[in-house]
């Protein structure tokens, strides 16, 4: 069975739950779905501390970039 943590009941639900739309999952268990929030606060802290993923970080030397839009200027 699938479990999914339902955004707006802040519950645990089964397959006969919330719409999708409002809600995490599908988890394996009630255990993962009850998770839920605590799961992807960790992953966007990862993912916030990733310079893979992470457009700002490594970007001090390329301060003088950001004088303005890039391409064609009409002028």
């Amino acid at each position: 069975m699938a479990y999914w943590f339902c955004l707006t009941h802040r519950t645990v639900e089964g397959a006969e739950g919330c719409p999708n739309k409002d809600r995490l999952g599908p988890y394996d268990t009630e255990t993962e779905a009850a998770r839920a929030l605590e799961r992807a606060a960790e992953r966007t802290a990862a993912w916030d501390n990733d310079p893979d993923w992470n457009d700002d970080a490594g970007d001090a030397g390329d301060a003088g970039d950001a004088g303005g839009p890039s391409g064609p200027s009409g002028a």
